[in-house]
Order: C-alpha cells, then structure tokens, then sequence
C-alpha cells in the first residue's frame, strides 16, 4: 500500500512515516508541507493509494485540498486534526474523506484505522479487478470500474523530484520544468546525435518561447537572465533542504539518493556544518553546479517516465 502525507509539522510526519512502517502497513512514497504543493499528476506518478491529510494547513488546507483532488484520485483520504468540530468533520467526510485520526497521534488509534483502510482499498482493486475481466467477456466496458492510470509525462515525473527537493514553491521550480521538457523534445527530435546543450542555449530556447516569435533580442537576454536567477535560487533552496535532511537523519534516503547526484557532495557537506552552527550566518556563497543539477533531474525525470 502507497501512503502520502500532507501535514505542515515535519515531527508528524516523520512519526505517520515510523508507524506504517514499523507495522508493516505499506510504503510512504511521498510527502508534501501544505496542499497546494500536491496535485493528481504526483499522486499518480506516485501510484498513492492513500492519502493522510492534515485538515489545517496555511496555504491550502484539507478541505481545500481534497476538492481540488477528489475527482482525479480513486484512492482513498484519511483526514488528521486535533479540531474536532463537527461541522468541518462532517464537510470533509462529504468531500470523500473516509477516516478521521485525531491529534496527539496515538500509536494504536492509527494502526487500527489503517488496517481498515487498506483492507477497503484491497477489496475496491479485487472488485475492480473482476469488473474488467467481466468487460472481456461482455464486451462492454465496465464505467463504474475505471482502471486507475499510472502514465506518467516528464513534466509529472520533474514535479515530483521538485518536490523531494523541497523547492516546488519557489519561481525557479517552473523555470525546471520547462527545462526539462525542452530537454525531451530535443532528445526526441534529434535521436542519437543528441547532446547536452548548453546553458546558454537551453536558457535561450526556452526565454523565446515564452516570449515568443515576436520578441527582441533584448528581451530575451532580460528574460535568460531572469530565468537564471529563478533557477540558482530555486537549486539554493534545493540545497539547504538536502542539508537540513542529512543534518536530520544522515541515513534519509532522500539524502542518500539525492546528495550526491545533484550536488557536488562537498557543498552538501559545507551547507550542513553551516546550518549546524547557528551562530554562523548561513548566507556564505555555495557554488552550485547548475549543469550538473539540471542533467540529473533530467536523467532521474527520464528514468521515472521509463519505470
């Protein structure tokens, strides 16, 4: 079973992360600090078949969030609070959520809940499962049972990373994604006289893009230096997430997978003895190898639309 967590405090998060695994209840694929940094595009890339949701949250709460998700996702929403207002209960209950887990977390209370949930979701796929068999023998498609779509796009995949990397909020994660897309386009188009290209081309290419055919050339030097600073903010952001993660727990498997192949493992190393010494400014130049930032995250993108 593939859990999401959506909650703004990071000890609760860690602590849902420590009972599903210790009772063997599924995998935490994912997880995200407020809801408007999750969308049916990363659920999917993820394969989630349950989402735990805290119901207050600072940009996007869980009410919000499970309406901007419900029509796109087929798995289930286990709602988390310490409120226990009936009316916001009941609200969430009609939106889809179908479990309540009340806050300080307690150990038994969840595993109990989520057994349950994960017998529900088993018997929907095996009801599922007997539906399309039924439909190959009828003929006729059952509409009730939609299998649940896994096609993942480039632009999902590089979503995803950006978010493991803790900077989908920041200006320069859309700059990436339009990278990487170029990225692709590129690949596709010239097979195997492909090449990395350069910065300058890849920053060029996709400020006349956005500008469009009209564009001057002053205007798109303006737009490919903009680009660029979104882009160095958005890899420091990157950056100090990584850290804070192998400062955390330096086995995480995000920074085990992500330290390496991003960065240059000295700068990671850097930025954490930094953020472990607070009474340093944490505001020291990083040198951030921008190209080999970008080919990994489009390599690791690559690689999760291939899977």
């Amino acid at each position: 079973m593939n859990y999401f967590i959506i909650d703004d405090d990071p000890a609760i998060r860690a602590m849902l992360t420590e009972i599903i695994e210790d009772e063997d209840l599924g995998t935490v694929v994912g997880e995200a600090e407020d809801g408007s940094l999750v969308d049916n595009g990363l659920l999917t890339l993820k394969k989630v078949n349950v989402v735990l949701i805290d119901l207050l949250m600072p940009i996007r709460d869980g009410i919000e969030t499970i309406q901007a998700l419900a029509d796109g996702f087929q798995g289930k929403f286990v709602m988390i609070s310490q409120i226990e207002a009936k009316e916001l209960i009941g609200e969430a209950y009609s939106l889809g959520a179908e479990y309540y887990i009340t806050k300080p977390l307690n150990h038994r209370e969840i595993t109990s809940i989520l057994k349950k949930v994960n017998e529900r979701v088993l018997l929907e796929q095996s009801i599922r499962g007997i539906q399309e068999s039924l439909s190959l023998f009828t003929g006729h498609p059952q509409s009730a049972f939609i299998p649940f779509s896994h096609s993942k796009s480039i632009m999902e995949a590089g979503r995803s990373l950006i978010t493991d990397l803790g900077m989908i909020g920041e200006g320069g994660s859309e700059d990436l994604l339009k990278i990487i897309t170029f990225l692709q386009k590129e690949k596709e188009r010239l097979g195997s006289a492909y090449a990395f290209p350069s910065l300058k081309d890849i920053f060029a290419s996709i400020a006349a893009e956005k500008l469009g055919a009209q564009a001057k050339e002053a205007e798109i030097l303006k737009e490919m230096k903009a680009s660029e600073q979104r882009v160095r903010r958005a890899l420091y952001q990157a950056l100090i997430h990584i850290a804070s993660l192998g400062l955390t727990d330096y086995t995480n498997p995000k920074f085990e997978a992500y330290a390496s192949t991003f960065f240059d493992f000295s700068e990671v190393r850097k930025k954490m003895l930094e953020l472990e010494d607070k009474s340093k400014t944490a505001n020291s130049q990083s040198r951030i190898n921008m190209k080999k930032f970008i080919q990994a995250l489009f390599m690791e993108a690559t690689k999760l639309t291939d899977s």
